[in-house]
């Protein structure tokens, strides 16, 4: 039963599917390994035994009679701290939203839970989930699979952790600036951010809505593609023969690879000849118009994400951990005249992407230039800080900028990520290529 906590999730579905594996044996035995971890509360904010089991009974008497609704009926998995559970409390990693509990799920956890998944608990998180590395003084801070001592990349920190550790067989998380992304790169994780305004945000906690997007950290592609089906009630992608042979990818050379240090920069490389081996093009392109769209950054999401919380924060600034704080109340001064002319400069900046990029099935990158930073330091060294975290959301950042579909992939190399970018809604031709990819990287 210990190799359940290892299975992907559809090869966990499909043992419940051919018998050999009960649904509530295999809740059970996540729920014990969860309880027995020494990082259980670091990862898990809550965990809902209670609505674990009765999940899972259900979905053995579905498979009893022949009814299972879907490939994950009876999987467990995990819910980051932004999504709203009926009776459980859904804090986003805040004191300020300490003891909020919601009524009802929110709507992908309501579709995710009716096709069949299992409910493990709720995953810790950056506060308010602004901050790509995953350090949160103020509840706390998952470890990261590689090195301990580190930060596993964020916001969906505790998503990831439950993964990488063994405690859940896929985590949902969300990606407004590269938080799906991060934390699988550097826990050796596939992560998917989907397009904006696919999957439903009902129901959860926001911080940048024309940004946030909902989506899975998960064991392999075809995981990914399973659950991105479950959390909108849609049909997975058709991953059968997939094939990088006449496939034309773009290399980014601008913005990508600044300042992109040794490890990640080899392990890219490395990752880019494998595909090259099985049969794809790969094309170095250079976007000029993207460093004009990256200026726009502080203005785009500071600006949003302090209008949202500013009546919160300010009736309890002492709450917050300070860089987090602080870096809400840069959009404080920010005027609409200069927020309208940044989403005017940004939609100028996407159409000349989509034209430099119109040739290619994928727009390749590092996903992380960085290696995940040590905890301590994080916590004492303010410009160490400022600089991990602004380089750590730097590439993924790309993706919501040009309001792309994006998928990362591990390279084989620990903490280091392969991250390839798609047309808007372009999700299942994505995972399709990635799960060519994955083979190509396996």
């Amino acid at each position: 039963m210990q190799d359940w906590l290892t299975m992907t999730a559809c090869d966990l579905g499909r043992g419940i599917g051919m018998g050999q594996i009960d649904p509530v044996e295999l809740t059970e035995t996540y729920l014990t390994a969860i309880d027995a971890h020494p990082y259980r509360d670091r990862i898990y904010a809550r965990v809902t035994h209670d609505r674990a089991r009765a999940e899972a009974k259900a979905a053995q008497d579905r498979a009893a009679l022949g009814l299972r609704r879907s490939l994950l009926d009876g999987v467990p998995i995990s819910w980051k701290d932004l999504f709203d559970t009926a009776g459980t409390g859904t804090e986003a990693g805040s004191a300020l939203l300490k003891g909020r509990v919601p009524q009802a799920d929110a709507v992908v956890v309501r579709n995710a839970t009716a096709m069949g998944t299992v409910c493990l608990g709720k995953t810790h998180m950056s506060e308010l989930a602004f901050s790509g590395l995953g350090l949160n003084p103020i509840t706390d801070t998952p470890p990261c699979i590689d090195d301990v001592d580190a930060v596993p990349g964020g916001s969906s920190s505790g998503a990831a952790a439950s993964v990488a550790w063994g405690l859940a067989a896929c985590g949902i998380g969300s990606d407004t600036g590269g938080s799906v992304r991060i934390p699988s790169a550097w826990n050796n994780l596939v992560g998917l951010k989907t397009t904006a305004g696919r999957v439903s945000l009902e129901g959860t906690v926001p911080l940048c809505l024309r940004f946030d997007t909902v989506g899975p950290l998960a064991r392999s592609v075809e995981d990914a593609a399973h659950m991105l089906a479950l959390l909108e009630g849609g049909t997975p992608a058709d991953l059968r023969g997939a094939s990088l042979k006449g496939r034309r990818f773009a290399d980014l050379q601008n913005i990508a690879k600044d300042n992109l240090r040794d490890t990640p920069r080899a392990a890219y490389d490395s990752a880019l000849e494998r595909l090259r081996d099985a049969g794809a093009e790969i094309v170095p392109l250079e976007v000029p118009e993207l460093t004009d769209a990256m200026a726009l950054s502080g203005v785009l999401y500071t600006t949003e994400a302090y209008g949202l919380w500013r009546d919160v924060i300010e009736a309890n600034p002492d709450a917050m951990y300070p860089e987090i704080l602080e870096r809400f109340r840069t959009g404080k001064n920010v005027s609409g005249a200069d927020y309208i002319a940044a989403w005017s400069k940004l939609k100028a900046s996407r159409a000349a992407w989509d034209a430099a990029t119109s040739g290619f099935d994928a727009v390749l990158a590092p996903t992380a230039p960085i290696l995940p930073p040590n905890l301590d330091r994080l916590l004492t060294d303010h410009d160490y800080y400022v600089t991990e975290n602004l380089l750590a959301l730097r590439n993924t950042r790309i993706g919501n900028l040009m309001g792309l579909a994006a998928l990362t992939l591990p390279t084989g190399t620990p903490g280091c990520g392969l991250m390839m970018m798609g047309y808007p809604g372009s999700e299942e031709a994505l995972l399709r290529i990635g799960s060519a990819a994955e083979a190509a990287l396996a």
